[in-house]
């Protein structure tokens, strides 16, 4: 690797929070396993887990969990090769890095 600056991870807070202050379930997302994009409301969701499971309404692969406690959340989308938010087009878009 060569000698590149970077910033802390920490500055991913504030565009972060943007994203997910937003409606998730009208996000688009796409299946890793069978490439079908479509709103994440469409997924169908499972709650006998410990969490909740989102399986695409295509073909059935797992695209997201969501595990819940008191103290945290753990959100895992490896299913989900990307996830697209609308933004509203009155809020300031950041500047490149």
């Amino acid at each position: 690797m060569t000698d590149m600056s970077y910033l802390d991870g920490n500055m991913l807070d504030g565009p972060l929070r943007e994203l997910f202050a937003v409606d998730l379930s009208a996000a688009t997302g796409r299946c890793e396993h069978c490439g079908a994009s479509g709103p994440m409301a469409a997924l169908h969701v499972y709650s006998h887990a410990p969490g909740l499971i989102g399986r695409c309404p295509n073909c059935e692969a797992v695209m997201l969990r969501l595990v819940r406690s008191p103290g945290w959340a753990r959100l895992d989308l490896r299913g989900t090769t990307y996830l697209q938010v609308p933004m509203p087009l009155d809020q300031p878009h950041p500047g490149p890095l």
